[in-house]
Parts: C-alpha cells; sequence; structure tokens
C-alpha cells in the first residue's frame, strides 16, 4: 500500500468518527506537497503503519503510554495553577501505548529535517546524542517538569522569544471568521464549561490550524471579560491513528477489525511527570484548551538559539521521559533495553525512518490528491 491509498484509507476512517473540514483537508493535502517537514508533521498515520515494518525490533521496545506524534514543534508553554510560565510537549492527539522507542526517533527524525531546513545549526550525528542523553538522565532520575522561573533562565529565554505580542495575538483572534455554520451543541458546552463564569457572551469562529489534525473541526470561543480578551478553543479528537493502522494490518492478517480504541488525551497528562495546563481538558470527544499569548507552540523557525540548540534537543529528550514516566512499571524495563542497543542506535533508525518519509513524499508530490 502506497501512500496515497493509505491517505484515503486513513481519511474514510477519519469521517466515520467526526466531521471532517473539506476545505482545511484540501490545505493539508496542499501542505504535504509543499514542504517534506509539513509532510512528516501531517501523516502521521503513515509514520504508524510504516514503523514496524522498517525498524521491526524497535517497535517491540518495552511500551510506555506514548505521545506517537512526537516532533520538535510539539513542544510550547502554558501557565499552571500557580500562574507559573511552563515549557513541555503541548499535543497528546495521537496518545497510546506504544513502544517508547516511537517518541525518541521520531523526535530525531524532526530534528534532522530541521538541520535541513536550516533551523538547527548542527550534525545530525549530534542529535540522537543529545536527546537520548537527556531522556535517560530524566528516567534515571524519575523526571522534573521544566519551571521556566528561577531555573531553567536559558530556557525561558528561548519560550519567551516566541511569546507573542498580546496586541497582535488579539488581533489575530479578531480576524478569525465567525462561524456561519451551526456549531455543534456539545463544542458549545464544552466551550462554556471552560469559561471564567457562566452566562459569559461570547463570539464562536472558526480557526484553520495545526497539520496533523488539520480537517477537524475546530472552534474558538472569543468574549470580553473583566476588561479584556479571553479565548478558548474545543478540537474534534479521535482515536490515535496508530489504533487505525493496527487495525489495518489486523484485518490483513486475519480478516477482522480491532475493537474501539480509547481517546488517552487527559489520561497521559494526568499521569506524565508535569506542571498541567489547568484549562486543558477533555470534553467527551472535545479536547478544549485556553488560547493566549502565553500559551503557544515554539515553532520551528524560534528553534535557533546561539550555543544551546543541543541543550534544547537534552531538554527534549528529557520532557519525553516525563512523559513516559506516566508508565511507572516500564522504567526499568526502558533503561535496561537502552542500556543494551549498540553504538548509534538511534540515530541508524532516524535515519531508517526518514528514508521513508522522503521516499512518501516523492510518491505524494507525483501521485497525491489534486
Amino acid at each position: 500500500m502506497n501512500v496515497v491509498k493509505a491517505s484515503r484509507q486513513f481519511e474514510a476512517w477519519l469521517a466515520q468518527r467526526t466531521r471532517i473540514d473539506q476545505r482545511d483537508l484540501r490545505l493539508k493535502h496542499a501542505n504535504m506537497k509543499a514542504d517534506v517537514f509539513m509532510f512528516f508533521r501531517a501523516t502521521y498515520y503513515r509514520w504508524a503503519q510504516l514503523w514496524p515494518q522498517v525498524c521491526p525490533e524497535l517497535s517491540q521496545a518495552p511500551p510506555v503510554l506514548a505521545v506517537g506524534d512526537l516532533h520538535i514543534e510539539n513542544f510550547g508553554t502554558w501557565r499552571d495553577l500557580e500562574g507559573r510560565l511552563i515549557w513541555g510537549v503541548n499535543d497528546f492527539d495521537e496518545a497510546g501505548p506504544m513502544a517508547y522507542t516511537i517518541d525518541l526517533v521520531r523526535l530525531a527524525v524532526s530534528a534532522h529535517l530541521a538541520v535541513e531546513a536550516g533551523s538547527l545549526p548542527l550534525k545530525r550525528e549530534d542529535i540522537c546524542g543529545a536527546m537520548l542523553e537527556g531522556y535517560r538522565e530524566s528516567m534515571q532520575e524519575k523526571g522534573c517538569p521544566f519551571v521556566l522561573g528561577e531555573r531553567h533562565q536559558w530556557l525561558r529565554r528561548i519560550a519567551q522569544g516566541e511569546l507573542r505580542d498580546p496586541v497582535h495575538f488579539w488581533q489575530k483572534m479578531d480576524a478569525l471568521p465567525t462561524l456561519r455554520t451551526e456549531c455543534p451543541v456539545s463544542a458549545i458546552d464544552a466551550l462554556q464549561h471552560l469559561m471564567q463564569s457562566a452566562g459569559v457572551p461570547f463570539r464562536i469562529a472558526h480557526r484553520t490550524a495545526g497539520l496533523g489534525s488539520l480537517g477537524h473541526a475546530r472552534y474558538v470561543a472569543i468574549a470580553d471579560w473583566n476588561g479584556g480578551r479571553i479565548a478558548r478553543e474545543a478540537k474534534a479528537l479521535v482515536p490515535s491513528a496508530a489504533h487505525w493502522a493496527q487495525t489495518v494490518e489486523a484485518k490483513r492478517r486475519a480478516g477482522k477489525n480491532e475493537g474501539p480504541a480509547e481517546i488517552l488525551y487527559q489520561t497521559i497528562i494526568k499521569r506524565a511527570v508535569r506542571c498541567p495546563d489547568p484549562f486543558v481538558q477533555l470534553r467527551g470527544r472535545w479536547i478544549v484548551r485556553r488560547l493566549a499569548p502565553d500559551c503557544s507552540r515554539i515553532e520551528l523557525a524560534s528553534l535557533r538559539a546561539p550555543d544551546t540548540e543541543l541543550r534544547l534537543l537534552h531538554a527534549m529528550g528529557w520532557e519525553t521521559a516525563n512523559i513516559h514516566l506516566g508508565s511507572p512499571s516500564a522504567r526499568k524495563l526502558v533503561l535496561r533495553h537502552i542500556a543494551k542497543q549498540k553504538g548509534k542506535w538511534l540515530h541508524h533508525a532516524a535515519e531508517s525512518m526518514l528514508d521513508a518519509v522522503r521516499a512518501d513524499w516523492e510518491v505524494w508530490k507525483k501521485k497525491g490528491y489534486a
């Protein structure tokens, strides 16, 4: 099955589970042709399908509750209950039980692509060493969240360089088109639940964002509250695309589908070593969050930080372990597995998966949807 057929099958599976915004989906297809990093980010379903074929031994490594769709743009900032600025992984749409190695290899592939794009002035060979060192140290020390206060000042400077100016941020929110179609009652209920008080009037707008989830329904409620603006977003979720890949394989082998899968977004947040964002909640099949200038994803173009790039990759490895430590029974198994691996195992696996991603991208550019 090539990437075009896989994409059609996945989107048919997706359409059975949520309403698809066809205009956003067409934009996703165009982005997939334009750039290999965007293709990589948009096609986790294909990664989940190829992963056990390209890296069969690593795909059988000790399982944890993993991010799945991890990459270097899947990190950002938020405020915890104390109002402190926190840095870490900020998207868990594809969370599920998987080999711990999937997150490390995917993170490494994304960093390799960033090097090619000129966003990380590093040698490929150095990337995996920094990530793996951070991951192993965090596993050994049982993790610690990244609170950007008196500690991690270097990381705070990177994060604050990305924090958007409030005036510019709210101009962008105001420019979002008001929704012209009916918003599902369940989405409205989810948005209202996250408002600061009952009865706050708000405007519902459509927002186009993301790549892997581009095409999912996404609604933003914007309101004036106590002298300032507030915004909440509800995004439709489905089970991880890894479940789709497993179902396709199970059907091929045994002629039957696997059973339904849970959405594990809230579960992985609760279990991780983490200072959680109190405004991120799973309400039914909607993930609801606060949108604000300091609650933002750190984009690829902002990752360049002179003399701190390897330190940043080390932190990403550490934070990945923070998430995996939500599966405490796997900790010793993971450490033993890492100790048994030979030489540059992570680098070699990343190179193999990168070759598979690039081959798929070449096919998509020639034969993908018009």
